[in-house]
């Protein structure tokens, strides 16, 4: 299976309305970054245990290790949780950055260093989520 027939499956995995809201949040990264690399992980280790949710990627962005080791990872990612939906930006070098930017301009989300989690759509505000995305790609650029 590849990559974009993988994150079918697992859309498609989920119970509505969290379904049509992945959908939703994927098409909306696609048409932020046409053409970004897609990424998915299953949120297996190497032994196939679960020890994290599967996430969608978007784009490219390189890890440093403090060992001075790199590995390429997402840029933007996007899971389906236990209580709604997490968005990951990866690489904001401010880690209150997406806080004070975008969290109370939101709604009902949690935001921390890296991540926007909120329950449904319908409780926040998508154009706040897409300029946060939007940065996400734009500062790896």
């Amino acid at each position: 299976m590849n990559i974009q027939e993988q994150i079918d499956a697992y859309i498609a995995s989920q119970p509505e309305p969290k379904r049509s809201e992945l959908q939703a949040l994927h098409l909306l990264a696609l048409q932020v970054s046409p053409g970004c690399k897609l990424w998915f992980t299953d949120g297996k280790n190497s032994e196939g245990k679960t020890v994290a949710n599967p996430n969608i990627g978007y784009g490219l962005y390189t890890i440093k290790y403090a060992d001075g080791t790199t590995r390429p990872f997402y840029q933007i990612g996007l899971s389906a949780n236990t209580t709604g939906i997490s968005v990951y930006i990866l690489g904001i070098e401010d880690k209150t950055y997406l806080a004070k930017t975008f969290g109370t301009k939101l709604g009902k989300a949690s935001v921390t260093g890296y991540c926007i989690k909120f329950k449904t759509l319908k409780e926040i505000n998508v154009d706040i989520l897409e300029a946060a995305i939007r940065y996400g790609f734009e500062a790896q650029s």
